[in-house]
């Protein structure tokens, strides 16, 4: 019985080093619309997934993309933003959304409010889906 008391004492701290430790892991694995930008409200649809294993895509308002969260929670980096190249009307608020995305450093969730900043101030928010898909 003593065995299995010190083999449970030590397993315990070792599990937690095993946590998922990507936004997925701390309530962030749903689709996020995104509402606003530095305080301004953002017109055009634009959303952002984490997935497991660090990957994260999205929708900006042309195209899709997709990259991986290199930093853990709640320190936000992505590696370089890859996605189709198709052209639309909307390149404007695209090139918006994804400048600002790449200039994100710290990540923080609350219910149904994920919200993305950095430390110049800047700050991008949203919102969980209505229709997760």
């Amino acid at each position: 019985m003593l065995r299995f008391a010190l083999a449970l004492l030590f397993a315990l701290p070792l599990s937690a080093c095993f946590q998922d430790e990507t936004v997925t892991g701390y309530g962030g694995d749903r689709l996020w619309d995104l509402t606003e930008i530095d305080g301004a409200p953002f017109t055009h649809r634009a959303t952002l997934r984490f997935e497991e294993g660090g990957n994260v895509s999205g929708q900006a308002p042309c195209n899709r993309f997709f990259m991986r969260q290199t930093a853990p929670y709640p320190w936000l980096e992505f590696s370089p933003i890859a996605g189709t190249k198709m052209a639309c009307p909307d390149y404007k608020a695209e090139a918006a959304y994804l400048d600002s995305l790449r200039e994100m450093t710290l990540v923080e969730i609350s219910g149904d409010v994920m919200i993305l900043s950095n430390e110049a101030g800047r700050k991008m928010v949203f919102s969980a889906a209505e229709a997760d898909g």
